[in-house]
């Protein structure tokens, strides 16, 4: 039973910072009673924590690969208590914001360094069973989260969405410093200070721009010059990483089509699984008039099924090449987001049930056999570095489609917020999110069918360069 504590401590570290990404949507009004705040304020207190993750998650893999991975995990856990003690006990919304944006950092350390923990403490099936239930923990996560956060708020306040968040780190801190095992650093080196500076601006930029086109419009100058700038700073930062002896992201690992592939996925997977969630709970409490607690429960299928699935892959799914169970995955969730399409204007709860059910299933097969793929197809010494790569795709993802379904309903309904959209209206916005999220789904899906298989293993040669080596009659752990 020992051994498996260090899967323990970071299972509780991803359900807790996956959790808080989802949490606050569902505390929103209590907080905007409290604090006096603005929507535009209630909007950064979600935004900029997922904001800060995304941004920095390669740069926290980075540093990982250079220190070690546990030093960078205890690091983040201690960052992130701290915040979330900032967060429970915030006078107002300013300092909320600001420690929000510290949360992310600190997940940011978490989630960059979990997968290689994983992988370098376990092999075998027993690294399949570790990566089965780390993926159960990323697939409950999102849709716990408006459960939990409707449960603490309407018994308890809004500050404990953020308090809970002190004895589960207390627990994962203890695990971690006296079972997880240290990896060994690649030393010191010099850190890559432009390529972090480079993607972190792009990042934001990109979000940022996305996200006030969802409220300025598309035209809007602001919109424009943010999308610009942003598009600009990727550019500079695959100039830089060019360049760079030692990058943050190695794009030579581009070079195998199985790592751009895994990359292509994990975004797909999140877009289309997770960013739709929002706006079923936003349906349920504006045309259905459910209380933030039943609204959250309305999206407990998923999460149970997701839990179930992804517990039960790790044993059964062992040696089963990694297309098979990502790409299968991709094209259940795509079913499943096609079901939500039956959704119309005279619709209960129970009609989205088989839409979420389906896509538990898809996330449950997909998610942990992508982590556990990606580090398979790249040197050890790049674990942290692709680990922080893949979590950063599956956070653009659903960053990046978040305001953009956004946009989609609002074009459709109009004030979904503040309850003036028919329910035939809301009904028809949905309908273009649940069709916007097949369709990615669905091209993701067939991308890891068509190209996991017959792709190369980028493998580390010496100190400067990468070679390749053909994987086609291998396996990989799911």
């Amino acid at each position: 039973m020992r051994k498996w504590l260090p899967l323990l401590a970071v299972s509780l570290s991803t359900l807790m910072l996956l959790i808080d990404i989802t949490i606050v949507s569902i505390a929103a009004p209590a907080l905007a009673r409290d604090l006096h705040a603005s929507f535009a304020a209630l909007q950064w207190t979600v935004d900029l924590y997922v904001l800060v993750l995304a941004a920095l998650l390669m740069a926290a893999g980075s540093l990982a690969d250079r220190i070690g991975h546990r030093r960078v995990f205890v690091a983040g856990l201690v960052v992130f208590a701290a915040a979330s003690l900032a967060c429970g006990l915030a006078p107002g919304t300013g300092s909320l914001i600001a420690a929000r944006g510290v949360q992310g950092l600190g997940a940011a350390a978490m989630y960059a360094t979990n997968a290689a923990l994983l992988g370098l403490t376990y092999s075998g099936r027993d690294r399949s069973v570790a990566f089965g239930i780390w993926g159960a923990a990323n697939g409950a996560a999102a849709a716990a989260g408006p459960i939990l956060g409707g449960l603490l708020t309407e018994h308890i306040g809004w500050r404990a969405i953020f308090l809970v968040n002190l004895p589960v780190a207390a627990a994962a801190l203890l695990l971690a410093r006296h079972v997880t095992g240290h990896t060994r650093p690649r030393g010191a080196g010099r850190p890559d200070r432009p390529g972090v500076v480079s993607f972190t601006a792009a990042a934001s930029l990109l979000v940022y721009g996305l996200i006030r086109a969802g409220d300025a419009g598309w035209s809007d100058r602001l919109t424009v010059a943010a999308l610009v700038l942003g598009g600009l700073a990727a550019l500079g930062f695959v100039a830089v990483e060019l360049r760079r002896r030692e990058p943050m992201l190695d794009l030579r690992l581009f070079r195998s089509s199985a790592f751009s592939v895994l990359m292509l996925a994990a975004a797909a997977l999140t877009a289309s699984a997770f960013a739709g969630l929002v706006f079923v709970s936003v349906w349920a409490q504006t045309v259905l008039r459910l209380d933030a607690m039943d609204a959250g429960l309305v999206l407990a299928p998923m999460a149970v099924v997701a839990f179930v699935v992804a517990g039960a892959g790790g044993r059964l799914l062992h040696g089963v090449p990694a297309r098979l169970s990502i790409g299968g995955g991709l094209l259940l969730i795509g079913a499943g987001d096609a079901l939500g399409l039956l959704i119309g204007p005279g619709s209960g709860w129970p009609a989205v049930v088989p839409a979420l059910v389906v896509v538990g299933v898809g996330v449950g097969l997909s998610t942990p056999v992508i982590a556990s793929a990606t580090l398979a197809v790249v040197p050890p010494a790049r674990a942290g570095m692709a680990n922080g790569a893949s979590n950063t795709f599956r956070q653009l993802g659903y960053a990046l489609a978040l305001p953009v379904f956004a946009t989609v309903l609002a074009g459709a309904s109009g004030d979904v917020l503040g309850g003036g959209a028919s329910p035939a209206a809301f009904a028809d916005g949905l309908d273009r999110i649940f069709a916007v999220s097949a369709a990615i789904a669905f091209v993701g899906g067939f991308a890891v069918l068509t190209l996991l298989r017959t792709t190369t293993v980028v493998r580390e040669s010496d100190d400067r360069g990468l070679t390749t080596a053909d994987p086609r009659t291998a396996t990989i752990d799911a």
